[in-house]
């Protein structure tokens, strides 16, 4: 967040505010918006005011951060509305991306991108953002994800800094709760036996290796067929995922990096239509995320 003055700087900021932005929201079309409103919102002041604020990068993150305070606190009368579960924006890995036919539609400067993919943009990890308040999550994001000091989160916040300590503070015990993830390559065996055990239709199989009590939650957005309450139970679970195997014969499944965790890709025809994500424990699914919702699922389109 050092002094910038340039425009080349100011341009620079940018990876910042989308790995801010997305973390912040759990969505890259939102995060996008709230970035170039940012921006907007810059190169609207008199070139004397500019000239004024001495670290145009925390200038920008503040006014990001305040643009997804209030996005988030509408976010929460639209998903009360949206039809059935509300997930993030499942992310594919860059790597693979490429390996798929280049960068994104957009080219280089593709938001998706530039997201690094570590532990805080774990599916598990921002369901349980999604579990706090708009202060706590800013609060958290900020302080514990980005180490920024709690000066600057109360400007955000208009909060003093001791009160925005006792946010994060709150936030850190909901995040507390939720299991520290197993290592990528014990969940990547997990993974490909539930893929393994999915293509044969093996029930016994897939029970053997989901916990009695997980809980798999699916976002169709109601533009697509799916579940629209969690399927809980491990015999539950198996016996949706074998029915689901049935009617959708010619389905495809790849073992992908989902937010940076190994996970599964169902595809139909080259055509991504599932991204799930896996949360392990002790060898077996605990939680299963399926995102199917078309248009969170752009940034796999060149997947493959």
């Amino acid at each position: 967040m050092g002094t910038v003055g340039s425009t080349d700087g100011i341009a620079g900021e940018r990876h910042q505010l989308i790995n801010v932005a997305y973390r912040l929201l759990g969505s890259v079309t939102e995060a996008e918006d709230a970035v170039q409103d940012a921006y907007a919102r810059w190169y609207a002041l008199p070139r004397s005011r500019q000239e004024e604020i001495l670290s145009p990068g925390a200038w920008l993150t503040t006014v990001t951060s305040r643009i997804c305070l209030d996005l988030l606190g509408s976010a929460r009368a639209r998903r009360e509305r949206y039809v059935g579960a509300w997930l993030p924006e499942p992310l594919p890995d860059r790597t693979e991306r490429d390996r798929a036919g280049g960068a994104g539609p957009t080219g280089p400067a593709d938001p998706v991108d530039q997201i690094v993919l570590d532990e805080s943009v774990a599916m598990a990890f921002l369901v349980v953002l999604e579990s706090m308040t708009p202060a706590e999550r800013v609060a958290f994001v900020l302080h514990d994800v980005f180490r920024y000091p709690f000066a600057e989160i109360a400007d955000v916040l208009g909060r003093t800094p001791a009160a925005c300590k006792q946010l994060a503070a709150s936030a850190r015990r909901r995040v507390s709760v939720a299991r520290t993830p197993v290592t990528a390559t014990g969940q990547a065996d997990v993974v490909r036996h539930v893929k393994e055990a999915w293509e044969t239709k093996d029930i016994a199989a897939l029970v053997d290796l989901l916990n009695p009590a997980a809980v798999m939650t699916a976002d169709g957005g109601g533009m697509v067929g799916t579940v629209l309450r969690p399927v809980e139970g491990g015999a539950r679970i198996a016996q949706y995922m074998v029915a689901i195997a049935d009617k959708a014969p010619g389905l495809e499944l790849l073992e992908r990096s989902v937010n940076g965790v190994p996970g599964l890709v169902a595809q139909r025809a080259g055509v991504v239509v599932t991204v799930a994500s896996f949360d392990v424990s002790d060898g077996r699914v605990t939680r299963i995320w399926a995102v199917r919702n078309p248009e969170k699922l752009r940034p796999w389109a060149r997947e493959g």
